[in-house]
């Protein structure tokens, strides 16, 4: 069966990833050196059980959003990934979809920013990866909310990040030409057209802008974060592109030698252990 195949490959290929490769504290003892449930989980913003249920072969037909995941977080090269999706029994994505793929080279840049909270989106702004610094200080996204367009306008939005009504209604008009522009260069792309439907359908907010042709670009900016362990933060957001995959990869920095920077830094230190303690 697929799902048995998908699992035991999933179980092979979590056992040769360590903690440090992966951008997490070893911490406490370990009976393998390979990646536990949970921290396979955290990094695939999957559930624990959900990663046990197809390790054990209890779990059938798992998603093309859940595939690429674990072979993101499993750090899986090409041909791997390729491998991983038709274990699955699916068809790896092709062209005229939006790429989620993460080439080692990019990952291993990103497993090396462990100080730092970085998080990587697609072309439609759906969060791929966010390292424990990124989650410790935006909190953890599920389901339709790691779509940053979808929490925004259907969502609850991040209630962490002061807006002002300026800097929302400029974040809105560039999310809705995000959109806009990623439908036109990947036409195939089926999940991308539904959630500019259900967009469409549920907010007139979004609706309004489409409509209208909003225009817009997001762009690095300050932003002040209210987080519920250190306090208010002041951080610039740079938002960097990878050429030729469409990867949006957001890096949180503080001003060296100041308050916001102490703050990340005791970050650093309280939000990893709740995350992985």
């Amino acid at each position: 069966m697929a799902s048995t195949e998908f699992g035991q490959t999933m179980r092979r290929w979590r056992d040769r990833v360590s903690p440090e490769a992966a951008g997490l504290p070893q911490g406490g003892h370990r009976r393998a050196a390979g990646l536990r449930r949970e921290e396979l989980a955290l990094l695939a913003g999957i559930s624990v059980d959900y990663v046990t249920r197809l390790e054990q072969g209890r779990a059938t037909h798992p998603s093309e959003q859940v595939v690429e995941a674990l072979g993101r977080a499993l750090r899986l090269s090409g041909p791997e990934r390729e491998h991983l999706f038709h274990a699955a029994g699916l068809v790896p994505p092709g062209q005229g979809t939006v790429p989620g793929f993460i080439t080692p080279s990019v990952q291993r840049m990103l497993d090396r920013l462990t100080g730092t909270p970085v998080a990587v989106s697609d072309a439609a702004w759906t969060l791929l990866l966010a390292n424990p610094m990124y989650t410790a200080l935006m909190g953890e996204y599920h389901g339709s909310e790691r779509n940053a367009v979808w929490r925004n306008f259907l969502g609850a939005g991040n209630r962490r990040v002061r807006h002002t009504p300026e800097s929302l209604r400029s974040l809105e008009a560039a999310q809705v030409s995000a959109l806009r522009s990623a439908s036109r260069h990947y036409p195939a792309d089926q999940r991308l057209r539904r959630l500019i439907a259900e967009l469409r359908a549920n907010s007139g907010r979004f609706a309004e802008l489409w409509d209208a042709g909003a225009v817009g670009r997001i762009e690095g900016s300050r932003k002040t974060v209210d987080h519920p362990l250190v306090g208010e933060l002041t951080l610039d957001c740079d938002v960097l592109s990878v050429a030729g995959s469409d990867l949006r990869i957001m890096v949180y920095t503080a001003e060296p030698d100041s308050a916001d920077a102490d703050r990340l830094a005791l970050l650093s230190v309280l939000g990893t252990q709740a995350l992985t303690g």
